[in-house]
């Protein structure tokens, strides 16, 4: 629904060998985004949803997901419309980790996404400052003593 304010979580895949990223094409922001979204009720912990998020939105389910969060981001987002018909805004408190997989795997599109693609990180999209800086804090972690959660 449409509150004030609320968190979401989310996870920049990387591959651990060629670092490159897999970023979807978000439809209603028209940017290139980490996977990631709404809590949902089963999700048994922030890191759970973010994991959901990625399996559902891209079909990859063995890697490794960051024990804890990377980074946290506040955004933004247009949440429907007001009774006079301007945009109702909201707020994300997003909670970001990090998928490690070795290797580029095929993903598959969801209905959530227009499009998702693996970039190398020497000629990535036109993305946000907060996308940049999640991949700044993922490369970090990937060489950092970070504890690792492996699944699939």
């Amino acid at each position: 629904s449409c509150a004030v304010g609320h968190v979401t979580a989310s996870a920049l895949v990387i591959d651990s060998i060629s670092r490159s990223v897999l970023l979807t094409l978000h439809p209603k922001v028209g940017r290139w985004l980490q996977l990631g979204g709404h809590l949902e009720p089963s999700d048994a912990s922030l890191r759970s949803g973010a994991l959901r998020e990625v399996e559902e939105e891209s079909g990859i389910r063995a890697g490794a997901i960051s024990a804890a969060p990377v980074r946290l981001d506040r955004h933004p987002v247009p949440c429907g419309r007001n009774p006079d018909g301007s945009v109702r805004g909201s707020v994300h408190w997003d909670v970001q980790y990090v998928v490690r997989v070795d290797g580029t795997p095929q993903p598959q599109i969801s209905s959530e996404s227009d499009d998702l693609r693996w970039f190398d990180l020497s000629s990535l999209p036109d993305i946000d400052a907060s996308v940049a800086a999640l991949i700044d804090d993922a490369e970090v972690a990937l060489l950092a003593p970070t504890t690792w959660v492996t699944f699939g």
